[in-house]
């Protein structure tokens, strides 16, 4: 018997952010964590693009540099499924629930959904602070800039403009 199309289940897209500031004892510092983690997100679908790594400043009282990147992730997985195999992948690479700025090996975070909007089961899509990311929208930039806020409309590379000309000048 072979599956006609009505039995294929539906493939969504989502923008993945990926961020580091621990090493780990098999991937290395925080960008091979990162670089480990890209790879791993094949066990949860196709990763159709993945950004460069970014090594960004800490953030709040995190105290370490962090390295970002971000990966397109197509799954038939709907977004609560996805946040549950994010956050296996997140424990298998070490990561244990505790402070919100912590030091951690492994951040996975669902930043935009190709379904555009999802509030419930403890997850907001999109993210509700990647408009305020550089070491997001960078990335995220890179492979995507048309991509649009469903919420604002606004593009991508609308979002990353919009964070750059607020940023103090050295």
């Amino acid at each position: 018997m072979h599956a006609d199309r009505h039995d294929r289940v539906p493939v969504s897209s989502y923008a993945i952010a990926i961020g580091s500031n621990r090493p780990h004892h098999r991937h290395g510092d925080p960008a091979g964590v990162v670089r480990a983690a890209m790879h791993a997100l094949a066990e949860l679908g196709t990763v159709t693009a993945r950004s460069r790594i970014l090594r960004t400043a800490p953030l709040g009282p995190a105290g370490r540099s962090f390295a970002n990147a971000v990966a397109i992730l197509e799954t038939g997985l709907p977004p609560p499924a996805l946040l549950i195999g994010l956050k296996q992948l997140e424990r298998r690479f070490g990561r244990r629930r505790g402070r919100r700025w912590g030091a951690r090996v492994l951040d996975l975070d669902i930043v935009l959904w190709s379904g555009g909007v999802w509030a419930g089961d403890g997850l907001t899509v999109p993210h509700p602070e990647f408009r305020k990311r550089r070491f997001v929208l960078a990335p995220l930039g890179e492979i995507a800039p048309g991509l649009r806020d469903p919420l604002t409309g606004r593009t991508v590379r609308q979002l990353l403009h919009a964070v750059d000309r607020r940023r103090p000048r050295a």
